[in-house]
């Protein structure tokens, strides 16, 4: 079992960063695949990006390629998500999530757990 807590959701103007993090609890984090999705109000849940065990393969949808870099640090059971030029409709509730397997992948349904959320609200 993994729980996973992010964190460093706000408010920011059109332009502006925000870094996200990802705390998985359990001593297997190093196993897992991860992945960051979000959800506008009214829209269905998309990928953002998406890190390998292995840290080097990354997947990003292609609206953020360039803006949005994910990572991780297993020695602090931590994945990341650093947003820059954040725009209006990056806005959305964020989620992160873990797959028992070792490759990534842009297909929700093939993640096992999932955190709670936090809010990213870019202003105009």
């Amino acid at each position: 079992q993994v729980q996973l807590v992010e964190s460093g959701g706000g408010l920011v103007q059109a332009g502006g960063s925000l870094r996200l993090s990802c705390a998985a609890s359990g001593r297997s984090f190093s196993s897992y695949a991860m992945g960051w999705f979000r959800q506008a109000p009214g829209k269905e849940r998309e990928f953002v990006a998406a890190v390998a065990v292995n840290g080097v393969s990354k997947y990003y949808r292609d609206s953020v390629k360039g803006r949005f870099t994910i990572s991780r640090d297993n020695a602090k059971n931590t994945v990341y998500l650093q947003m820059n030029s954040l725009k209006p409709e990056d806005t959305a509730v964020y989620y992160c999530a873990a797959r028992r397997y070792s490759a990534a992948t842009p297909q929700g349904h093939e993640y096992d757990y999932w955190g709670q959320g936090t809010q990213v609200t870019v202003s105009s």
